[in-house]
């Protein structure tokens, strides 16, 4: 590492349980969802440099200002100013397209360093609604962890329960685009959001409330992935759905153990077995 670098994790997280419940006259539409980080992550390394600029895997992405990580340096150069630039390089690790909020985070990821590296001394409220800015995912991942998420997803609720269960992700390399799985809803079938005191109470997680509304959606198009999550659940899942609008499919497991086992029924897939951020038992 050369003097003066930084290196930041851009997290992942899964939907353990989607609503939708309704949208709105510009035509975005509103959630109620329980977003989990998890440990599986990109890096971003930041270098201090004369000139911005954006290596993703070794393309040279500068001139592409329509993703999140340039979007999220634009605004605060905008409106902040910047008398240092960086460099900055990302080694991805989170697939693309797979409901894993890959990009979100890496736009998150790029406010938060900046805010620190620039001295700026934006709260973390400030720093979500400026988030909201880039992406309904985005303001999540300024604090992560475990959240209940509802409106665009400026709405953003903490929880804190007890988490210790480990998590296998299978993704079948499918992309599924999240305008398109929205356009095959039907606001007939739209629900009310959750109530958090029903999800959880007295220490326990009712998993039998929990459901992602995209899975009928998801399922009817792309069959593979609901076999998926039926195989999750026969290899000893405790619970099993799509995260976000897919394609990834995720199962909890009550140890990394369990979850190593049943990975093995998944060979033709892309997987891995993480842990929440909150539990700080390993780095994956």
């Amino acid at each position: 590492m050369q003097m003066n670098e930084s290196v930041v994790k851009s997290h992942a997280k899964i939907n353990l349980a989607l609503r939708i419940t309704g949208r709105y006259p510009d035509g975005y539409h509103s959630l109620s969802s329980l977003f989990l980080e998890i440990e599986l992550h990109d890096r971003l390394r930041f270098t201090p440099s004369d000139t911005y600029s954006l290596i993703v895997d070794g393309r040279d992405l500068t001139g592409d200002h329509s993703n999140t990580i340039y979007r999220a340096y634009d605004i605060i150069k905008k409106n902040f100013g910047m008398k240092q630039e960086w460099e900055i390089e990302v080694e991805k690790i989170i697939p693309p397209g797979a409901g894993l909020g890959g990009g979100s985070s890496n736009g998150a990821a790029v406010l938060r360093f900046l805010n620190e590296a620039l001295g700026l001394g934006l709260r973390h409220d400030q720093l979500e609604k400026i988030a909201l800015e880039i992406g309904c995912d985005v303001p999540f991942f300024i604090q992560g962890g475990l959240q209940f998420v509802e409106g665009r997803g400026e709405k953003l609720t903490t929880v804190n329960i007890d988490f210790p269960y480990s998590i296998l992700l299978v993704y079948p390399g499918i992309h599924i685009s999240t305008g398109w799985a929205y356009s095959q809803f039907s606001l007939t079938n739209r629900k009310e959001g959750y109530k958090l005191e029903s999800l959880f109470s007295n220490g326990d997680i009712h998993w039998e409330l929990f459901e992602n509304q995209f899975e009928d959606i998801v399922f009817q198009t792309h069959p593979e992935v609901g076999k998926i999550k039926e195989d999750l659940v026969k290899a000893g899942a405790i619970y099993a759905g799509l995260s976000g609008s897919g394609s990834t499919v995720f199962g909890i497991y009550d140890s990394i153990p369990s979850a190593r086992m049943a990975e093995r029924v998944f060979t033709n897939y892309q997987t891995f077995v993480t842990l929440p951020t909150t539990r700080k038992t390993i780095k994956v």
